[in-house]
């Protein structure tokens, strides 16, 4: 229904959308040109080839961070066709110039139901790879509804971007549950995809960017221009936006008096700028020269503005400094990391918070050099140009950072081929531990450590029973039964509705996506918990059955041996302090990896016979950022057990023992 109400919105919006391309056209043709393609239309799809990879770049930045494992999935599997798609025309451009026929090209349409059908019946890819966080829910369906596997890759999420996703949860949850892999640069971005609901499988694979292919044509690039330069100090000033471009002007007159042979590049981050660049330059009285003039530069030109495309690395090549715009006023920065890995030094401003962790490394090696304002870089720049030595030390600490973190198109690889292939995902960091099968309304997971296969009876406590299979049942509000399968013993738990609602509806949820059910969410909470290293039950198999606008779900564990939860433990005796210690430790332990537990009370806190702590009840839990829940789950914890003593005759809890079970939780968050 959320997606229904998506696309009717898109519907509403589209004379904005074609509105949109209109005015960008003025400046830049090339958003009026192959419209029909933004819809999916027109000849060129029925050209392409089938059952091939899609793997989707939005724009210049990620096309050449995709480069390398494109230049190496073209090199391991030449059978299969590669379809690269990408949203900008200065990306499609990137494409052309990069990879030409060797891979299938085309715009990633809009994200309208009809035009993502048209483009998946067309390609009927065998596995869609989407580079950073390019996410549509229309396009997610349609894989899912597809069977098209989908990995997000190179992703990145800011703590600033999760609290934008959070406001539209609704919309997130659509999003994160059709995504079949995620590899993230870093283990920050995937704990807060975690947080916002992602169950899937991930590791952390580093950043692409990390790994440049530098086309053939940049040699004879550099060659072209080198003996223009000699004698000149270049400094490169790098996808820079309106309102740098100026205070770039500003800054060069005063530079140029102290060093006479400085040369400004200028390289504007989008197409349509390079005119009212150019405009820029003549009005303050500079000698210009433009890449896309005839010649080289001068030797008193003052100014190169780059007006072409697919030159950067070039330009870094032969700069003597490089400035890194997006960063004096708030764009948040680019990336740095073409221009450090052939050791040049780099210079930014304060605003870098789209590669926030990137410059904090560089900055921890003495590695970059960043500026509050123009007054600072100006300074930066006398300094760097004046210095040679320092110039080069810095660079070459750079370049040594970036060859140091290389690895992740290899790592990237071997998890899309295992995607592809249906191998289970082997990682220290997730691991998939199910298998999925699909009868007619009915979806199971299973772990295939314990069944081969499963179907509606395994959930069926009258099925077990036929079996002579079961072993007992809890006590409560709903029954959970204890079964026997071959050697494990197992606890068969059917979800119920709480609540004044639960009198209505008892068993029956609201229809959503299969990974997105209760049972499927704490079946992947609790395998990933335990390969985490926490003691909580091993989830065996999950069923959901759809009827209609509604689904039942079903959930098998492992159950724990020998155990009592210390509710009934404390109807017996009192528990010691250290016992109340490894409580509170057990509690940290699951907060320091940011699970919240929705109902943590003194029923769902397990001891075993050699006084190990065990957490059970997963059920509508949750990973997310560490906040003010963790005490909030600690106080509900300590209501429960006044409760119980208030309910009881004899319970063996004093207030007093609360203490010891915070020494357990403090020491063992401070162990960490």
């Amino acid at each position: 229904m959320l997606r229904h109400l998506y696309s009717f919105l898109l519907y509403l919006l589209l004379p904005l959308v074609l509105l949109y391309f209109l005015w960008r056209s003025r400046k830049d043709r090339a958003y009026r040109q192959r419209l029909k393609e933004r819809f999916a239309l027109g000849l060129q799809l029925q050209q392409l080839q089938k059952n091939g990879l899609v793997l989707h770049a939005v724009s210049v930045g990620e096309v050449i961070a995709a480069a390398p494992f494109i230049e190496q999935w073209l090199q391991q599997h030449p059978e299969r066709p590669l379809t690269v798609t990408c949203t900008t025309p200065t990306g499609s451009g990137t494409i052309q110039q990069r990879f030409g026929q060797r891979v299938q090209h085309c715009y990633l349409p809009l994200d309208y139901p009809g035009a993502v059908q048209r483009l998946l019946t067309a390609l009927q890819p065998c596995g869609l790879m989407i580079i950073e966080t390019e996410l549509w829910p229309n396009l997610l369906h349609g894989c899912a509804k597809q069977r098209v596997p989908v990995a997000v890759v190179n992703a990145r999420l800011s703590a600033r971007s999760a609290r934008g996703y959070r406001r539209f949860h609704w919309l997130t949850r659509l999003l994160l549950c059709n995504i079949d892999l995620l590899l993230t640069q870093d283990r920050a971005s995937g704990r807060r995809f975690r947080a916002l609901g992602y169950q899937g499988p991930w590791q952390i694979s580093g950043n692409l960017k990390y790994e440049l292919a530098i086309p053939n044509k940049t040699g004879s690039q550099v060659n072209q221009f080198r003996p223009a330069m000699a004698g000149r100090l270049l400094w490169v000033a790098a996808s820079t936006h309106a309102g740098e471009d100026e205070q770039l002007l500003a800054l060069y007159p005063e530079l140029k008096q102290q060093f006479p042979d400085l040369l400004l590049m200028l390289v504007p981050r989008h197409p349509e700028r390079f005119e009212a660049v150019a405009e820029l330059v003549r009005n303050a009285g500079l000698k210009l020269w433009r890449r896309s003039s005839a010649g080289l530069p001068e030797p008193d030109t003052d100014i190169a503005l780059a007006d072409s495309l697919g030159e950067l690395l070039a330009w870094y090549q032969l700069a003597d400094l490089v400035f890194i715009g997006g960063s004096l006023i708030e764009r948040g920065g680019h990336n740095p990391l073409e221009a450090i890995c052939f050791a040049r030094a780099v210079q930014s401003g304060p605003h870098v918070f789209n590669f926030h962790t990137v410059y904090r490394q560089l900055q921890q090696q003495q590695a970059v050099s960043l500026v509050a304002n123009t007054t600072e870089l100006a300074a930066s720049v006398r300094q760097l140009l004046a210095q040679p030595a320092r110039r080069k030390a810095q660079g070459e600490r750079a370049q040594q950072f970036f060859q140091q973190q290389q690895g992740a198109s290899q790592r990237t690889m071997q998890a899309m081929e295992a995607l592809l292939t249906g191998q289970k995902m082997t990682s220290q960091t997730e691991t998939r531990a199910y298998c999925q099968l699909q009868q007619g309304a009915a979806t199971f997971w299973y772990d295939p450590d314990f069944f081969d296969a499963v179907d509606s009876a395994h959930f069926q406590s009258q099925w077990w029973q036929q079996q002579g299979a079961v072993i007992g049942s809890s006590e409560g509000r709903n029954t959970a039964w204890f079964v026997q399968h071959q050697q494990h013993a197992l606890v068969l738990r059917h979800y119920y509705r709480g609540g004044l609602i639960g009198k209505l509806l008892h068993d029956q949820f609201w229809l959503q996506p299969v990974a997105s059910s209760r049972a499927m969410q704490e079946y992947q909470l609790l395998a990933w918990m335990r390969q985490q290293g926490l003691a909580v039950p091993r989830p065996v198999a999950a069923s959901y059955q759809r009827s209609g606008l509604i689904y039942r779900a079903d959930l098998l564990i492992e159950l724990i041996p020998n155990s009592k939860d210390i509710a009934a433990l404390l109807q017996q005796r009192a528990l010691t302090e250290a016992e109340w210690q490894a409580v509170g430790a057990a509690i940290a332990q699951m907060h320091q990896l940011g699970v919240y537990h929705s109902d943590l009370n003194c029923r769902n806190i397990l001891l075993d016979e050699d006084g190990k702590v065990w957490l059970i009840d997963f059920d509508k839990c949750d990973r997310r950022e560490k906040g003010d829940w963790c005490q909030q789950n600690l106080q509900r914890l300590l209501r429960s057990l006044n409760k119980e003593q208030g309910k009881l005759a004899s319970f063996h809890w004093q207030p007093e023992a609360w203490p010891s079970l915070l020494a357990g939780y403090q020491e063992q968050q401070g162990a960490n």
